[in-house]
């Protein structure tokens, strides 16, 4: 991805014959060490060729392949049956916290 990243660099500042020096370039002001096939490859594989083409196509095969999260599953809870009374749910009282309990962070705060 780093070369083709460079190529589109190279090309885009308005060097219509990238080369594999450029590339090489491009990668080491950056501090990425260029391997020559890659570079080589590249090269070959998008000499000559317009990169608006490039990226239309690119942008056509991308919206092809899923990207999203899982569809949702349904929806809302079935509901009760319309003759069955609904069940009381219990409330659990909260009791409060004695201070004892409170001061259980092992002999230091957050903030101390």
């Amino acid at each position: 991805m780093r070369y083709v990243a460079a190529y589109l660099l190279a090309a885009l500042g308005g060097n219509s014959n990238v080369s594999a020096k450029d590339l090489e370039k491009i990668l080491s002001s950056v501090g990425i060490e260029a391997e020559s096939d890659k570079v080589s490859k590249v090269i070959s594989e998008l000499k000559g060729k317009s990169l608006e083409d490039l990226i239309e196509a690119g942008s056509k095969k991308l919206a092809s392949v899923p990207s999203g999260g899982a569809a949702s599953g349904g929806g809302a809870a079935p509901a009760a049956a319309a003759g069955a009374p609904a069940k009381e749910e219990k409330k659990e009282e909260k009791k409060p916290e004695s201070e004892d309990e409170s001061d259980d962070d092992m002999g230091f705060g957050l903030f101390d």
